[in-house]
């Protein structure tokens, strides 16, 4: 009974993949399977060329960055000297105008002071 039952599965499986096979067409395979490896090829061209770029990059990368870190803190540096400096300034001037009140324009003295024409604006 388990043999004849095993028989019968065999041949309706048989059936089945025979009917598939005929629903798929065996050009149309071969075409997509065709065109699957000329993707592939030019996928793996393309992650060759990245790979070289990400080198390339790297390298580049290694040579600029001392540069860079180095004038980044110099540059940190010129702006604490800066701020430093324009504290300093502030003050002088604050102590300026506790002596002298008229020694400096206010706002209104600059800008009746100042008729140059603004380069920024068109006209």
């Amino acid at each position: 009974m388990e043999e004849t039952e095993n028989e019968s599965i065999k041949s309706a499986s048989e059936e089945i993949s025979s009917e598939f096979k005929t629903l798929i067409n065996a050009k149309d395979l071969d075409s997509l399977k065709q065109l699957q490896n000329l993707i592939l090829g030019r996928l793996q061209d393309s992650n060759a060329v990245l790979s070289h770029f990400n080198e390339y990059s790297e390298h580049c990368y290694a040579e600029v960055s001392a540069d860079f870190s180095r004038n980044t803190r110099l540059l940190k540096s010129m702006k604490s000297d800066l701020d430093y400096i324009f504290l300093k300034l502030r003050n002088m001037k604050a102590k300026i105008i506790s002596t002298y009140p008229d020694a400096l324009p206010d706002n209104t003295t600059i800008q009746a002071l100042d008729q140059r024409p603004d380069l920024e604006m068109p006209q």
